[in-house]
């Protein structure tokens, strides 16, 4: 349930971002806030603190994101509850056919 605060308090502060904030150069034609909501399914698969795997909900948004979309929220601005590594290798763990994505920072 902290982890479902975290993620609402996240959303407001992403909600009020400016449009360039959220794409950071990328090919992801999504918003930064729309690419978090898809991934709500993933959230304790990526939590910092005892991580679960992935579901099969997770998995399917993940897929259905693709690379790029992932890669945004991954680099982008932090996300309270989300240990990027582990959102970075969400592909890996959820057998999607594209690849992990590269943490810039």
């Amino acid at each position: 349930m902290k982890a479902f605060g975290s993620m609402m308090v996240m959303l407001l502060i992403v909600a009020g971002m400016p449009e360039s904030g959220r794409s950071l150069g990328s090919s992801c034609a999504n918003t930064f806030l729309s690419s978090l909501l898809q991934l709500m399914p993933c959230r304790e698969a990526v939590s910092p603190f005892g991580p679960l795997p992935p579901t099969d909900a997770c998995c399917s948004a993940v897929r259905a994101l693709g690379q790029p979309c992932l890669c945004v929220l991954v680099n982008g601005p932090p996300i309270p509850g989300v240990d990027p590594s582990l959102a970075s290798h969400l592909p890996q763990t959820c057998a999607a056919s594209f690849d992990a994505c590269e943490l810039l920072g």
